[in-house]
């Protein structure tokens, strides 16, 4: 890198003000980034009213006999004949 020679103040605040301005927009883009990032990992509107709705399924009288109810249906699932 080269020294630059600057024959006023004048020159020296203009250089000074853009790379404030490049710090600036480097900066903007790094918090854009990161946005982007936690927007692709976590979930969706659609996945958290999916929760939402199994939450509420799952919840109650009704959900605890589902809860009962699921493994023994996937265990006569698995263990069932071929030929039935």
């Amino acid at each position: 890198m080269e020294n630059k020679k600057y024959s006023s103040y004048a020159e020296i605040e203009r250089d000074l003000e853009i790379l404030k301005l490049e710090k600036e927009i480097s900066y903007q883009k790094m918090v854009l980034s990161i946005d982007k990032t936690k927007e692709s990992i976590l979930p969706s509107k659609s996945a958290t009213l999916i929760g939402n709705i199994y939450q509420k399924v799952f919840s109650g009288t009704y959900g605890t006999i589902l809860k009962m109810l699921i493994p023994y249906v996937f265990n006569w699932y698995l263990n069932r004949k071929r030929g039935d």
